[in-house]
């Protein structure tokens, strides 16, 4: 496993963190397979998308509130029950193919943690699988 951390500057935000995962798997010198970008926390998450225009991101952060107010009717008592439900939303981690020793994203695709309930430092975790060269077909 390898890991780095991400600090957050707002309450809800997404920090693209495209080249700490790249970097990372270039150093470990994977050449084919896959890495886990896993976030263990129960607040914020990861997720894949668009990241070519920053609007994207902020539409992201913006709906996940409207659909999940922060100040809803919850019974948890520690008041961040909405991070909770948004990261459950976008997952806590991605699954994400390395070839050439890089991490093998679509054109517009950035990864991106998402934090719900900040601002904080969070630990991103990569964990790779490595790629026995086989193929099927």
């Amino acid at each position: 496993m390898d890991a780095f951390q991400v600090g957050t500057k707002a309450q809800a935000q997404a920090v693209d963190i495209t080249r700490q995962v790249d970097s990372h798997v270039s150093a470990a010198a994977i050449e084919e397979g896959a890495v886990l970008v896993y976030c263990p926390h129960t607040t914020a998450g990861i997720y894949n998308n668009e990241g070519h225009d920053p609007d994207v991101a902020r539409d992201v952060m913006a709906h996940l509130e409207k659909l999940v107010p922060r100040d809803g009717p919850y019974r948890h008592m520690e008041g961040n029950s909405a991070a909770h439900i948004r990261s459950i939303l976008t997952g806590n981690g991605v699954l994400v193919p390395v070839s050439g020793g890089r991490i093998a994203l679509g054109t517009w695709q950035r990864i991106f943690l998402a934090e719900f309930d900040g601002p904080r430092t969070r630990n991103v975790q990569l964990h790779y699988l490595s790629g026995g060269g086989n193929r099927v077909g």
